[in-house]
């Protein structure tokens, strides 16, 4: 065979592994992609919608200018509501960043000790989970306990659990992923402890702390611990594809506005939000931005230091394949080059 052959050989088996990969993607990722660019941040939330989201919120805090505020879609599609910008969404897992501020004001006081282990703060559960005595508080903060991920049980959002008893009852038991330390492993049930060892630290609810030391000093009054303390109807409505209910009466954690996180945000990466020694604490433990996904809400919460800018972008329908996170990524990446195309016309 010439070296000729060979290099054509080599280009139609690398076209063939094009066409074959792309066949196994969907389209409507491909098409959110390579559109051409919007020229504001509204026309390309009207496109998300356009895409099969039924609804969308963004905030917006760019340094030197007012916060921004955008929303499309609807608020509540069976009520025909349009989205508001200032409605209330379930935030999941972005909640992770205020628990870990929480564990870091709590350390530097001297409350809590980040190389305590899971044995030192809740010794029932020795023999209950594997390695318990070797895995840290700081660990647990980094996922890299080890420890099971109880909502990776088969069909668990199918019917979650409500209470932190049920849940921890689903991992407990469980032979551990790894070694605590070796690995890391994105595991909600490290939290799901860590917020009982808050809990049995302060002797009351972590979420009354989150209040008085987080959300009072930066005068952030639309963020909540779950739908009890709220009027649903300021809940923006959250679908899943292949479900045919509205699922904002469901009861998943934290609640707050795009701006209120926002806000929070922007104190989490400019340091306002510590006192003396303790940023240099959470530094050493967590990140500075995060994403939530329960069934019908997945949000964004980012800050990009080129453009000196928050950006929480919110979307009120999921799907069983996370085709939608992708999605969502991709929408994410467009509105920042909007930004910077703006910003450097």
């Amino acid at each position: 065979m010439t070296k000729k052959n060979t290099k054509r050989i080599i280009r139609i088996s690398l076209l063939v592994g094009t066409v074959v990969s792309l066949f196994f993607v969907p389209w409507l990722l491909v098409k959110a992609w390579i559109l051409p660019l919007p020229d504001t941040v509204q026309e390309q939330l009207d496109e998300a919608i356009g895409h099969g989201f039924d609804g969308m919120i963004v905030y917006l805090d760019q340094a030197g200018k007012p916060p921004q505020y955008f929303a499309s879609g609807w608020h509540d599609r069976e009520s025909k509501i349009p989205a508001n910008p200032h409605a209330l969404f379930k935030i999941a897992s972005i909640s992770k960043l205020y628990d870990a501020v929480a564990v870091t004001k709590l350390a530097h006081a001297g409350r809590l000790s980040l190389d305590k282990t899971l044995a030192d703060y809740l010794p029932e559960l020795v023999g209950r989970i594997e390695n318990a005595e070797k895995i840290t508080l700081r660990l647990m903060i980094q996922h890299r306990s080890g420890i099971p991920n109880f909502t990776d049980t088969p069909n668990f959002w199918a019917s979650p659990t409500k209470t932190y008893e049920e849940s921890l009852a689903l991992i407990l038991d469980k032979p551990a992923h790894f070694e605590p330390g070796t690995a890391y492993e994105y595991c909600n049930t490290n939290y799901l402890l860590i917020q009982k060892i808050l809990d049995d630290a302060l002797g009351y609810d972590h979420f009354q702390f989150i209040q008085e030391e987080i959300l009072k000093p930066l005068h952030l009054i639309h963020t909540f611990g779950s739908l009890s303390e709220v009027d649903l109807d300021d809940v923006m409505s959250g679908y899943h594809v292949g479900h045919p209910f509205d699922l904002k009466a469901d009861d998943h954690g934290m609640l707050a506005t795009a701006e209120d996180v926002g806000i929070f945000l922007r104190a989490l990466n400019d340091g306002s939000l510590f006192a003396p020694g303790e940023q240099e604490i959470y530094t050493s433990i967590y990140e500075y931005e995060h994403a939530g996904w329960v069934p019908g809400y997945q949000s964004f919460a980012t800050y990009y230091k080129d453009i000196d800018a928050v950006v929480v972008a919110c979307y009120s329908t999921t799907d069983p394949k996370l085709y939608n996170w992708n999605l969502s990524e991709i929408i994410n990446n467009r509105i920042i080059k909007i930004l910077k195309k703006q910003k450097n016309p």
